[in-house]
């Protein structure tokens, strides 16, 4: 499991002072700082990129991940992006319209450029692609191994859909096998995977059916578009107090059979085996990740 807590990513347009200010204030986990589809007519994206730089250097965001949206290689605007956005305080990048591995490649490399001609350590800045097509879905593994910076994943189901010409259908079962294609490919290589947005942001009752789906599909965070959707994100990302306390029980009970030799412990009539015991200790490290 990662050391990244990232049950939510909030989405937050860079140009907008008064949506800045309030993402400063929120619980978010992460910060999306927007200067790709939400900032527009382009002329607005200069202005994005210095209020990112200059709520930055005011520490207005504290104590949270940074990973401005970039715009996408084929915008003429991404090398600026980089740039001016490559500082102390920024965590990485979201990369958005990722369609294969080597899109991905062609990014990190650029970072690594650009790092080298400022100081920064090979690696600080990390990435977060966008699977938002359907050439995304389909080479998922190949765009979560394409470079170790890659942290985490996330689904971008809106232009997917229009991509694929399907429906957003009101169960959401359009978007249920990309959602386990991306989950399974995001484990199966070790980055963390990321829920699409809720659309309806005022139904929180649907979003919590989603989040039960997302939960139940092996997702560790979502895309969020705004602050009042984060306590319940937080509720389904997070381990309950039941669930801390039967993996520290379940770890000392493992301990006391192995010191015994008494081969595999018995919690509740079921055998304590190694996949139980991996998972109550990936319980315990969120956990602890959530109280620091």
């Amino acid at each position: 499991m990662s050391d990244y807590l990232l049950r939510s990513l909030m989405f937050v347009p860079s140009h907008n002072e008064k949506l800045m200010l309030s993402a400063a204030k929120s619980s978010a986990d992460a910060l999306l700082l927007d200067i790709e589809d939400s900032v527009q007519p382009a002329s607005n994206k200069q202005a994005a990129r210095e209020s990112i730089l200059k709520h930055i250097a005011q520490g207005s965001f504290k104590g949270k991940y940074i990973f401005p949206r970039v715009n996408d290689r084929e915008s003429g605007q991404l090398l600026k992006d980089v740039m001016q956005l490559t500082i102390n305080g920024v965590s990485g990048f979201m990369y958005p319209k990722a369609k294969r591995g080597e899109d991905v490649y062609f990014f990190s490399k650029l970072l690594e450029t650009i790092e080298f001609e400022k100081g920064f350590p090979p690696g600080t800045f990390k990435i977060i692609p966008l699977i938002e097509t359907t050439s995304a879905v389909m080479n998922v593994q190949e765009i979560c191994t394409a470079s170790s910076r890659v942290i985490a994943i996330a689904y971008g189901s809106e232009d997917f859909i229009t991509d694929l010409e399907g429906i957003h259908d009101t169960q959401h079962i359009s978007l249920f096998t990309p959602r386990a294609m991306i989950a399974m490919g995001a484990r199966a290589s070790g980055v963390i995977p990321i829920d699409t947005v809720h659309i309806r942001v005022h139904d929180l009752e649907d979003l919590e059916h989603n989040l039960k789906t997302s939960k139940n599909l092996g997702f560790e965070g979502m895309l969020v578009l705004n602050p009042k959707e984060i306590p319940l994100v937080h509720k389904y990302y997070s381990p309950t107090e039941k669930q801390v306390k039967d993996a520290k029980e379940m770890l000392v009970m493992a301990k006391e059979a192995e010191d015994n030799d008494e081969g595999v412990a018995i919690k509740n009539g079921k055998f304590i085996g190694p996949p139980m015991i991996k998972a109550a200790l990936k319980i315990l490290k969120k956990h602890n990740l959530i109280k620091e």
